[in-house]
């Protein structure tokens, strides 16, 4: 887990809270890429994300800078499997 070192993108204004928060996010992202991870902490997770990052334009950017550095992993896709699927674990492949 977490064997790549990326570099997230953060804005600078942000508490080390909100920045720890903002990590987790990706972090849960790599795991839908990489191993796999619980619906319901994918769920969790983007819910404190979103108190953070509540603009829908704000999460895509950040989503887009995410995507670029790590080869195609998708915070919408996460987040789209997660609420399309009800329990269990997430696991997607690049596109």
């Amino acid at each position: 887990m977490h064997d790549k070192n990326y570099s997230y993108p953060l804005d600078p204004g942000w508490s080390t809270a909100e920045i720890e928060t903002v990590i987790a996010m990706f972090r849960v992202v790599e795991d839908a890429y990489e191993t796999g991870i619980n619906r319901q902490q994918i769920m969790d997770c983007y819910r404190d994300f979103k108190n953070v990052v509540p603009a829908k334009s704000e999460e895509k950017r950040l989503g887009k800078e995410f995507a670029k550095v790590t080869g195609g992993y998708q915070l919408y896709d996460v987040i789209k499997a997660a609420r399309e699927q009800k329990a269990g674990q997430i696991k997607l492949s690049v596109k």
